[in-house]
C-alpha cells in the first residue's frame, strides 16, 4: 500500500513538474507571434506619431513585430472597448492616455470600467498641447484671442480630435478660465483637424505639439501658447498659456501602455522591463523629444496604476468644473 502511495505521489509530482515547466516555457516563449497595439486615435496625429516611434524599437526588443491598429472615434472609447474584449495574453496592448479618463467622465455609461478593466504596464510620454490659430484670424497673442472671442461670443470655432478628447478638454478649460465662449467642433482624429486648420475651415485648436511643429515653423499656423507648466523645448519662444494671460492654466497630455484585465504577471513584467529599456536609451529619448514628447515612466506597473487612479479622479474633476459636455 505504501509503495502504491509513493508511486502515486511520484506520478503527481512529475505531472505538476511538467505543468510548471510548460507554463515556464510558454512565458519564456512570449511573444511567439506579432503583438497588436490598439491606438484609439487616427493615423498620423500627435497621439499616433510617438507610438509608432516607440513600437518600432519595441519590436526589435521583443523579437516580434508590433502591429499598429488605429481604432479612432468616440473619445478613444471604441479602441478601449475593443481592448477589453481581447484575450489577456499579451498579444493585444492599448495606447492609453488622458482621453481614456476624460471620456469615462463625459460618458454616463460605458461597457467597461476605465480604471479596473485594464492591466497597467507603464506610462511612456508626457507633453503639453499647443494653442494654434490660422493666420487669417487677426490675433497674435492669447490676450488678443480672448479679446476677440469676447467681442464675438460663440462666433469663433475651435476644433478638437473628438468629443471627450484631451484637445476638447484643453479648449473647454481655456474658455472657462478665460471667461469666453467659443464653439467646439469635434472631428474624428487629429489628422482631419490639421487638414481643416491648414485650410482655414476652422481657425483655432489645441492639438499636440508633435504634429504642429512643421506648420508652426513654416508659418502656416500661429502658436499662441503651450498648455503645460513650462515652455516646450521645441517651441522656446512660445509662452505658456498661464504666462500669456490665463493665470493658473495647465493641461498636460500623456500616453502609456496597458492591456486587457488579468494579463499574466510574467508577461506584464516582461513588457514593462522591455519598454523601460527602450525608453531609457538616449536615441529613443531624442526621437520622442523631436516628436514633441517628453519620455516618462514608472519604476513598476503598480506605480503606474497609482498614477492612473490620480488621473481618473483629476479628469473627472476637470470635466465637472469646466462644464464640458458631449455635443
Amino acid at each position: 500500500m505504501t509503495g502504491s502511495l509513493n508511486r502515486a505521489f511520484c506520478l503527481l509530482a512529475g505531472a505538476l513538474g511538467l505543468v510548471a515547466a510548460s507554463v515556464e516555457a510558454q512565458a519564456q516563449a512570449y511573444p511567439a507571434r506579432p503583438v497588436r497595439l490598439i491606438i484609439p486615435f487616427s493615423a498620423g496625429g500627435a497621439a499616433d506619431v510617438p507610438a509608432r516611434i516607440l513600437m518600432q524599437r519595441l519590436s526589435e526588443t521583443l523579437g516580434q513585430q508590433v502591429i499598429i491598429e488605429n481604432r479612432p472615434g468616440a473619445g478613444s472609447t471604441i479602441g478601449a472597448d475593443a481592448t477589453t474584449k481581447a484575450p489577456p495574453d499579451g498579444y493585444t496592448l492599448f495606447w492609453i492616455s488622458n482621453t481614456h479618463f476624460v471620456s469615462a467622465a463625459l460618458h454616463k455609461k460605458l461597457a467597461y470600467d476605465a480604471l479596473n478593466d485594464f492591466t497597467p504596464v507603464t506610462q511612456v510620454t508626457s507633453a503639453p498641447n499647443v494653442l494654434v490659430v490660422h493666420p487669417s484670424l487677426p490675433v497674435k497673442t492669447v490676450k488678443e484671442l480672448i479679446a476677440l472671442a469676447k467681442a464675438r461670443p460663440g462666433q469663433i470655432d475651435y476644433a478638437s480630435s473628438g468629443n471627450g478628447s484631451t484637445q476638447h478638454l484643453t479648449g473647454a478649460l481655456f474658455c472657462s478660465m478665460a471667461g469666453i465662449r467659443m464653439t467646439h467642433i469635434p472631428y474624428r482624429g487629429s489628422g482631419p483637424v490639421t487638414a481643416d486648420l491648414l485650410g482655414g475651415q476652422v481657425q483655432v485648436a489645441f492639438p499636440g505639439i508633435a504634429g504642429m511643429l512643421p506648420h508652426i515653423r513654416s508659418g502656416k499656423l500661429r502658436a499662441l501658447g503651450v498648455s503645460g507648466q513650462k515652455r516646450s523645448p521645441e517651441l522656446p519662444g512660445v509662452p505658456t498659456i498661464a504666462e500669456a494671460g490665463v493665470k493658473g492654466y495647465e493641461m498636460v497630455a500623456w500616453f502609456g501602455i496597458s492591456a486587457p484585465k488579468a494579463l499574466p504577471r510574467d508577461i506584464q513584467m516582461k513588457l514593462h522591463g522591455d519598454l523601460l529599456r527602450v525608453l531609457k536609451t538616449s536615441e529613443m529619448q531624442k526621437s520622442l523629444v523631436a516628436a514633441g514628447q517628453e519620455p516618462a515612466w514608472q519604476d513598476t506597473p503598480e506605480r503606474f496604476y497609482e498614477f492612473l487612479k490620480v488621473e481618473s479622479a483629476k479628469w473627472a474633476r476637470v470635466v465637472r468644473d469646466s462644464g464640458a459636455q458631449l455635443e
